[in-house]
């Protein structure tokens, strides 16, 4: 089957994905499902996250880099918080932690989960993942100060009894994170987009040979100089970009995928609710499951990504996701509890703290040298297993 022949066939199919999936969510919102009606929903989930990295991969192509990885970002992490506030407005007393279970649940799976597969594909790839330090550094910088003053900070003030912020607290967390989260959009797409851009592996004919301003191919310099559009080789570095109507109606059906895979995440929560509860697992489980489920089509988009020797890609989608998840879920839930009940707890326990900090610094230890084995992505790795594990058996 030819190139052209398989893309217009997956376009086919991800065209009516999203929309059986978007039916099917109407079909079961708000109605308890029979199992039969449960795994259908989950069909129907699993095709919408595939339809949704796709569309995302289109609209990246015809945007560019940084800006196609802030599309699938942005668009995720803004139904993720739709289904945070939907959740806790429908969950009851258990529902106090939920907003922190699952941001915590995404900056792990982001930084140590996205960030492990898509080093350990590149360097299986090319021996070496290569990508920008300045660009992930600052990326990394952002996600631990986010981290620390919404997720770690609420478990050590005092105004409040408990891993509480008080009003005026919780309204600062806010305040910050969208103001950090803002700096970093304009930083990353606009006054130092270049540290954001792929860089191009030497195990490639005609790539880079070095990182410090030697020559690469068409004589550009090996940092400063580098194409996004054109690096990292693969089929679409060739290949035309899609129109501008392709693009906005890859758009349009992102939105819509994405939609359906909150919907139908919601929609099969009360089965997963259920079984967590008689499998006697805690309820911080329930925050893990949907944050492995709303950033599933990342995840495939990322390691995609590094198949095709763009990890800097697969970075940016990483951290950008972690600090939309924070940047943008803290203020939506901080405006969400005027008239949600109950208390929010946002404070991280001991032992989540100290995989946070482990994160943090493991992570500062691989993006440091610009460049990764196989090592640190297993380190990774490794660190998700344990967090994963721990919320099984805490």
């Amino acid at each position: 089957m030819s190139t052209a022949t398989r893309r217009s066939s997956l376009t086919d199919w991800t065209l009516l994905v999203p929309l059986v999936a978007l039916v099917a969510l109407v079909l079961s919102w708000g109605r308890d499902l029979a199992p039969i009606a449960v795994a259908l929903v989950a069909v129907c989930l699993a095709g919408a996250v595939l339809a949704a990295v796709h569309h995302a991969e289109v609209v990246a192509h015809r945007v560019g880099e940084p800006f196609g990885s802030l599309v699938l970002a942005v668009a995720v992490t803004v139904i993720e918080v739709a289904l945070i506030v939907t959740l806790m407005a429908d969950g009851g007393p258990k529902a106090s932690s939920l907003a922190r279970d699952t941001v915590f649940a995404a900056v792990m799976i982001t930084c140590n989960g996205i960030v492990g597969l898509s080093l350990l594909v590149g360097a299986l790839q090319n021996r070496v993942a290569e990508f920008n330090a300045e660009g992930s550094g600052a990326a990394l910088a952002t996600v631990a100060t986010l981290a620390t003053l919404s997720l770690v900070l609420p478990t050590f003030t005092t105004s409040k009894p408990g891993p509480e912020f008080s009003t005026a607290q919780l309204a600062f967390a806010a305040v910050a994170s969208l103001a950090l989260y803002g700096l970093f959009i304009a930083v990353q797409t606009v006054r130092h987009r270049d540290y954001f851009l792929p860089v191009e592996t030497e195990s490639r004919p005609g790539a880079h040979e070095g990182r410090d301003g030697r020559k690469g191919q068409n004589g550009q310099d090996g940092r400063d100089g580098q194409k996004g559009d054109g690096a990292g080789g693969g089929d679409d570095d060739h290949a035309a970009p899609p129109t501008a109507r392709a693009a906005l109606i890859s758009l349009g059906l992102l939105m819509v995928a994405l939609v359906a895979v909150v919907g139908d995440a919601k929609a099969v929560s009360p089965a997963i609710e259920k079984g967590v509860a008689d499998a006697g697992l805690p309820n911080a489980v329930v925050g893990v499951i949907i944050a492995l489920l709303v950033l599933l089509p990342e995840t495939l988009a990322a390691v995609r990504a590094a198949r095709r020797g763009r990890v800097q890609t697969s970075l940016n989608l990483g951290y950008g996701s972690a600090i939309a998840s924070i940047g943008l879920t803290i203020p939506a839930i901080a405006l969400a509890s005027i008239w949600l009940s109950g208390p929010l707890l946002l404070g991280l326990g001991p032992v989540h703290m100290v995989l946070l900090a482990l994160t943090v610094v493991v992570s500062a230890l691989t993006i440091a040298p610009g460049r990764a084995t196989l090592l640190q992505g297993g380190v990774h790795i490794v660190l998700l297993a344990a967090y994963l594990f721990l919320a099984v058996s805490p």
